[in-house]
């Protein structure tokens, strides 16, 4: 079995694109919440809102973290 070599050259790109997706559907979700009458549906997407918030400064976090091993060539 060959083994792939650790390639983290487009990691920041995957991890903005990650922050993207993530913000696209907290706007959804938000604009889900302003129109269905449901406060079960509601309190469920304003649940999830909240865990993608959770994510998306776990996101940034690591984006810096990868921005900085970029510079320095990843050693």
């Amino acid at each position: 079995m060959k083994v792939n070599p650790d390639d983290r050259r487009d990691n920041v790109d995957k991890i903005q694109q990650h922050i993207n997706d993530t913000l696209e559907n907290i706007h959804l979700a938000n604009d889900m919440i302003e129109i269905t009458d449901d406060e079960k549906t509601k309190q469920d997407l304003k649940e999830k809102n909240d865990r993608r918030e959770e994510a998306l400064d776990s996101f940034r976090k690591e984006i810096r973290d990868e921005a900085l091993d970029k510079e320095k060539g990843y050693r």
